[in-house]
């Protein structure tokens, strides 16, 4: 098998890699509420067991940084993807109240180890290839999210248990997830590579991307968990029209990545960066001064345009800026996702009961505004590849034409 073959099966497979995830967080969280009906989660415990899923998956992203000095990542990601899907399953198996938080336990720490190995063999692949193509591999999560999402709902329209509207996912992907497992690509001399870790300062050239990932986070988290409760109880629309936004959201968010990495290769990672925290500034702005719940869905629109850029790009300037330990590196970016996670949701409900929930959306978008300092850490000398000013390709395998 040629190397553009071997390249281009690898970056379909870890393409469905990535939209096979999406599916999986979609129906996990958009079922929140049936899952605290099913178990008898009180309101005030329900917090503590959505905590306990970003915790423990930074736990896994910290081990998994360390497993892959033994096991290349592909292996770590062949495993950790049916473990998620299963343990999804289990949240819809059981009865009583221990079991979810086994089977949630379970989640978390297969999805830390998925999410950093997922990553790893993404960012080795675009290293490969010589341009820009994670934004593309998250494109596909994108477009899982929308698809887990549409199946959530339909389960709840059809008043579906939890069980019956997991099984045809967990039936489907596990298998297909499995077979092409196979076709993963890891970079060469990857044990090599990581005997070299960050080297001594490594983490202080880190911690910009890591602050970077956490603004990005805490913007995402806020639209998922504050869009329909401001659109309804703020802007006073129907609750029908609050579950909209969450949805353009994620729709302008897919095509936003779909066609980011064209941008990318035209303008470089940084100016792309620039663009979409300036753009996701400007939806936070209109959100928070939005009159009514039309302009309000103007606002989301721009997030979703705005933020779609920034966590990719993050991943791929963290192996760009660490070539000798990129697994290192991103896995211990990844932790900062789950960072941010956790803190955007208190953080604007907390601002939001204490003074205004117009006012609590100026505090992500402030956030999100710190990326402009960092920018030039998306586009350093030493990082041309996938940016302007591209090197020699290691194998042109974008004129086969199979795109993720």
């Amino acid at each position: 098998m040629t190397d553009d073959v071997r390249l281009r099966r690898g970056r379909g497979a870890l393409g469905f890699s990535f939209f096979a995830q999406g599916v999986a967080f979609a129906l996990l969280v958009t079922r929140i509420p049936a899952i605290q009906d099913r178990y008898g989660i009180s309101d005030g415990l329900l917090p503590a067991f959505l905590a306990a899923v970003p915790i423990l998956a930074g736990v896994a992203s910290v081990a998994t940084e360390h497993l892959v000095k033994r096991v290349p990542p592909s292996a770590v990601l062949r495993w950790a993807q049916p473990l998620v899907l299963l343990s999804l399953l289990g949240v819809g198996t059981g009865s009583q109240m221990w079991h979810v938080a086994v089977a949630l336990g379970a989640f978390g720490l297969s999805v830390g180890a998925l999410d950093a190995s997922m990553n790893m063999l993404g960012v080795s692949l675009q290293r490969a290839y010589g341009r820009s193509i994670m934004l593309g591999f998250h494109a596909a999560y994108s477009l899982g999210g929308i698809l887990g999402a549409s199946a959530a709902w339909a389960g709840a329209h059809w008043h579906l248990s939890l069980f019956t509207g997991y099984l045809p996912a967990v039936v489907v992907l596990v298998p297909l997830v499995l077979l092409l497992s196979r076709r993963y690509v890891d970079g060469t001399g990857a044990g090599e590579v990581q005997e070299k870790g960050l080297g001594s300062g490594g983490f202080k050239l880190l911690l910009p991307l890591c602050l970077v990932m956490a603004c990005a986070y805490i913007g995402d988290s806020t639209v998922a968990n504050w869009s329909a409760k401001y659109l309804q109880d703020v802007l006073g629309s129907s609750e029908q029209m609050a579950t909209v936004p969450y949805n353009v959201y994620m729709v302008t968010t897919l095509i936003g990545r779909a066609v980011g990495d064209l941008g990318v290769r035209r303008f470089g990672a940084a100016a792309v960066v620039r663009g979409g925290s300036l753009v996701a500034a400007a939806g936070f702005a209109v959100v928070a001064s939005a009159p009514g719940a039309w302009v309000g869905m103007l606002g989301f629109t721009l997030l979703g345009i705005g933020l779609c850029v920034i966590v990719p790009q993050t991943f791929a300037a963290a192996g760009r800026l660490f070539p000798g330990g990129s697994d290192t590196a991103i896995a211990r970016l990844n932790i900062f996702n789950y960072v941010g996670f956790l803190i955007g949701s208190p953080l604007v409900g907390g601002i939001g009961d204490a003074w205004s929930y117009r006012g609590a959306m100026l505090v992500p978008m402030a956030l999100v505004l710190v990326t402009l300092f960092y920018a030039r850490s998306f586009g350093s000398d030493g990082a041309r590849y996938g940016v302007r000013h591209e090197r020699p390709r290691v194998v042109d395998v974008g004129r086969g034409g199979n795109e993720v």
